[in-house]
This record gives structure tokens, C-alpha cells and sequence, in this order.
């Protein structure tokens, strides 16, 4: 794994330690890493959702379509 030294504020510092000590992480490391990643999958589900928006309409979906996808999940479950 790579190091990264990063330079933080004395407030910005004890906070991170505060949330190392009352979330249960083991380090400051596994806290910031934690940060990332869940920046990294925010901008994922924007990407997706902004292509999502972008995409050509379907057919509008009503409350039978979500009765038939129950279906085929719950025989799909069940095999």
C-alpha cells in the first residue's frame, strides 16, 4: 500500500481523532480511506444517475411492471 502524508488544521485533526475513537476505526488511516471510498462510490451513483437521466425515455412504468418484476424475482429466489 502506498503513503500519503497529508497536513491538516490542529481542529480538523481532533476531529478526525475524535471520530477514529467514537466510530471504532482502528486509525486515522482507515478513517480517510473510509472518507474516499465513500466519495468515490457518491460520484459513482452521480455518474449513473446523470447518465440514467440522460438516457432515451422507455415505456412508462406503472404499478404492473413492479408486479411483474416481483414475480420474476420471486420465482428467480426460489430456483
Amino acid at each position: 500500500m502506498s503513503t500519503m502524508n497529508i497536513s491538516l488544521p490542529e481542529n480538523l485533526k481532533h476531529f478526525v481523532g475524535q471520530q477514529v475513537v467514537g466510530r471504532g476505526y482502528g486509525s486515522c488511516s482507515e478513517y480517510v480511506c473510509e472518507l474516499i471510498r465513500r466519495d468515490r462510490d457518491r460520484q459513482h451513483l452521480r455518474d449513473l444517475l446523470l447518465k440514467g437521466a440522460s438516457s432515451e425515455t422507455t415505456t412508462p412504468v406503472d404499478a404492473s411492471y413492479f408486479d411483474n418484476l416481483r414475480d420474476r424475482a420471486s420465482r428467480q429466489s426460489s430456483n
